[in-house]
């Protein structure tokens, strides 16, 4: 289960690893790290809305799977927080209560909401 002194140690995770997207320019070039970091935001916000529209009980093996490529992506970027609450929906989605999903949703939408406002503007 998704216990809330589990789920208020995920909102202390840090939210970003200041170094992450340099680390990925140094990679891939800064117009390259760009244009990932463009799509992470479009598909991540696009996963997001689409969690709150599929049904608990029809979708878990699915919330678990894009929470998993969810968690991968953002920690890529260092959206740490983000991050950590995919993977927390990734290893309980099989087991989740209707109420603490949607309240793992919300805290991964804070963290989403969070983490762009961190970023500059594109």
């Amino acid at each position: 289960m998704f216990e809330a002194t589990f789920a208020t140690a995920l909102d202390a995770e840090p939210l970003l690893e200041p170094n992450a997207f340099d680390a990925l320019v140094r990679e891939i070039g800064e117009d390259g790290a760009g244009e990932v970091r463009a799509v992470f935001w479009s598909e991540t916000c696009a996963r997001l809305r689409l969690f709150r529209t599929l049904g608990l009980e029809q979708y878990r093996a699915r919330f678990a799977r894009d929470a998993h490529s969810l968690k991968s992506t953002a920690s890529t970027f260092g959206y740490l927080r983000l991050a950590a609450l995919a993977l927390a929906l990734e290893n309980t989605a099989e087991t989740l209560g209707e109420a603490e999903f949607y309240d793992l949703l919300a805290r991964m939408d804070a963290a989403y909401a969070a983490a762009r406002q961190q970023e500059p503007e594109d």
